[in-house]
């Protein structure tokens, strides 16, 4: 929450004590700040109308409506009300279990309905070339660039590999591998271990990379698997590096820079659901806490499958 909040506004005080209590939890920072840029925006909703003292129990159904109203008719997309409602039903939760709140007055507001948007997926074959593409070129680039292609490789033999989420490959310590067994100890959403397994071209790039650590000359207090230099100190390999690592080689590969590491994710999950897999068993891959976040890949593959027979079936 911001410090322009006033000090005895209940809703910013209330707002904090949640989020301190999510940091507590070990929820994500991603959920941690958008959460409080949701509630922010809620309090100063309150503020506007010379009401930033409301009392948190005077809260109704009635102005969380009026709320999410007038958002929307300031153009705010359905997706992003549908979050700030998702924020104000688990920060009204927390006031009713935590602090004793009679009731939750965002349990009865409907959420927007949003058109599903299924996020294109690249058959095996371009998934398979785009991996293969990355490999180094020794007329473009010196030992640097061939040590960085190494890297390169696994990041993206990792993420179509095993569906790891952009976290939690940057995420992994080399502590988290077993080597002689081919697992890996992931850590997802919400701190949740899962062991993932990765294959034999996966192993392949781990150990070719695992020499180019080495030659980083790594403390032994660096823990992190992918690791690069940055102000002359090395440093764990983040989120934004990985995008763009991606966005490269796609660019590289089919002049396609929109594609996203998640992108491969999806890949996973759909060319194993296409080859027989069972949801429950990608459920677990993939670290999903409900099913119903799985089955959206049901649908991804009856789409493909519709494709190939309206351009293969004679009678189509």
């Amino acid at each position: 929450m911001s410090n322009q909040q006033q000090p005895d506004n209940p809703l910013a005080l209330a707002a904090e004590r949640f989020l301190r209590s999510l940091r507590i939890r070990n929820a994500s920072p991603h959920t941690v700040r958008n959460y409080g840029k949701d509630l922010e925006i809620f309090a100063a909703h309150f503020a506007k109308g010379g009401e930033q003292n409301q009392p948190l129990e005077g809260i109704t159904r009635l102005m969380i409506r009026q709320f999410m109203a007038e958002e929307m008719e300031r153009g705010i997309s359905k997706s992003t009300m549908a979050r700030r409602l998702a924020a104000l039903r688990a920060f009204f939760d927390f006031l009713v279990q935590e602090e004793g709140l009679p009731k939750n007055p965002a349990r009865s507001v409907s959420a927007p309905k949003i058109p599903k948007k299924l996020p294109p997926v690249m058959t095996a074959e371009e998934t398979n070339g785009l991996v293969d593409s990355v490999q180094h070129d020794p007329e473009q680039d010196g030992s640097s660039g061939k040590d960085k292609v190494v890297r390169d490789r696994l990041i993206v033999e990792l993420l179509y590999g095993t569906g790891l989420r952009v976290s939690e490959l940057v995420g992994l310590n080399v502590a988290d591998i077993d080597r002689t067994e081919r697992w890996l100890n992931i850590r997802g959403k919400g701190r949740k271990e899962r062991q993932v397994p990765f294959g034999e071209k996966a192993a392949d790039a781990l150990d070719r990379y695992l020499e180019v650590r080495a030659q980083l000359k790594p403390p032994s207090s660096a823990q992190a698997l992918f690791l690069h230099k940055w102000g002359g100190e090395l440093r764990r390999l983040t989120v934004r590096s990985v995008e763009s690592i991606v966005k490269k080689h796609a660019q590289a590969f089919n002049d396609d820079p929109s594609l996203h590491p998640h992108s491969l994710r999806h890949a996973f999950a759909t060319h194993l659901l296409s080859e027989g897999a069972d949801l429950r068993t990608i459920q677990e891959l993939l670290g999903h806490a409900n099913l119903s976040t799985t089955q959206k890949y049901t649908q991804l593959s009856m789409e493909h499958l519709m494709k190939v027979y309206d351009s293969a079936h004679p009678k189509a």
